[in-house]
């Protein structure tokens, strides 16, 4: 029987629960400050979370295809799972915000978290069967530089180029010509255009630590730890030209969160592959169906918000209200107890179709 990295699966699974977590407060406002966004530029550890994922595509393509057969069937079944996950995404975004009718087109977000997972899975893993690591390090650093000269350096309409929320930031001006109304915000989208290139350096990130993992011979930890503070060092260094930036998925973003991505491998592939020693499985049952589930909760949370209990209350207002803040006085406590809910009870539902060997695939 082929055994496992419980490290992967690990990692998976505690990514997948942060991203349930910070998306299913009580409510939107009262939540404690290190379970938001950055405003702008800075990086709370939310804004971890995206990246890591990514980042763990990228590991999980290359144990998927260490082999590299490049074949017609091995493009065939990439891009039938790039459509899969785009297509949940656009799901969501067509159905969830008009319940139970699908209207109002012409506004309909085109972006989201599952668009960009599906388009970099899609890159990556190509990106990945057509060439070497020394190849794929060649394009990381081409891209991160290249968006950096393009988003700092390129005149926009006359003006110079910004790093703000301003009419002449790159990433901002192509998402509104491109999308127009259909985006997150009018002046922005966080998983827009531009910055889905050097989004998919996360990943690239990922493969080229997963080809470390999958190497012979012993110093893997070292070698985690020297890559992963290499990774975070020029990130932060590099921030003082082109500031750390989830929004704009900025290249010291990218090199930050990977770094940091990396180091923490390191500690779960010591402790759980190395010295064998058995944690958080109930996290590694949740990383087995790890898009469906975050499919499923993103569904059922959205879908309680527009549901009515009454005139006044929707199905999560009277949860809410009824479970947690009758019992808990402190808002941003009890906002944060209905999310750790939430957590528990897809841990439990990761778990119970990790028993019966129910493996979702999209």
């Amino acid at each position: 029987m082929k055994t496992r990295i419980q490290s992967v699966d690990l990692f998976r699974g505690l990514t997948i629960a942060a991203m349930i977590l910070v998306n299913t407060p009580g409510t939107w406002g009262a939540i404690y400050a290190p379970l938001e966004h950055s405003a702008w530029h800075g990086l709370t550890p939310t804004d971890l979370i995206f990246p890591f994922f990514l980042f763990i595509v990228g590991l999980s393509i290359s144990l998927a295809y260490k082999n590299k057969v490049n074949n017609a069937a091995a493009y065939k079944k990439i891009i039938i799972r790039s459509l899969k996950i785009i297509g949940l995404g656009l799901f969501l975004n067509l159905f969830l915000p008009y319940f139970p009718f699908i209207e109002n087109l012409e506004t309909v977000r085109i972006p989201g978290v599952l668009q960009r997972i599906g388009v970099v899975f899609l890159i990556a893993a190509v990106i990945n069967l057509n060439f070497s690591w020394k190849s794929i390090l060649i394009i990381s650093l081409s891209i991160l530089i290249i968006y950096w000269l393009w988003m700092g350096f390129v005149p926009l309409n006359g003006m110079k180029p910004s790093f703000e929320r301003v009419p002449n930031n790159w990433a901002s001006y192509l998402d509104l010509k491109i999308f127009g109304k259909h985006t997150w915000r009018l002046d922005y989208d966080p998983e827009g255009l531009l910055s889905t290139f050097p989004s998919v350096v996360s990943s690239l990130a990922g493969i080229l630590v997963g080809k470390i993992l999958m190497a012979q011979g012993d110093n893997k930890v070292i070698k985690f730890i020297w890559s992963g503070i290499a990774m975070l060092v020029i990130g932060l260094i590099w921030n003082n030209w082109f500031p750390i930036n989830k929004a704009l998925w900025s290249s010291s973003f990218v090199l930050v969160t990977s770094g940091l991505a990396t180091l923490l491998l390191a500690l779960i592939y010591f402790i759980s592959d190395i010295k064998k020693i058995k944690i958080g499985g109930i996290f590694k049952h949740l990383g087995t169906n790890a898009i469906s589930i975050y499919f499923l909760s993103y569904f059922l949370e959205k879908t309680f918000g527009l549901v009515k209990v009454n005139e006044n209350q929707s199905v999560h207002q009277w949860l809410y209200h009824t479970f947690f803040t009758s019992f808990i006085t402190n808002q941003k406590l009890a906002s944060l107890s209905y999310a750790l809910v939430a957590v528990a009870l897809y841990l439990w539902l990761g778990y119970s179709l990790f028993k019966r060997k129910i493996f979702i695939k999209v």
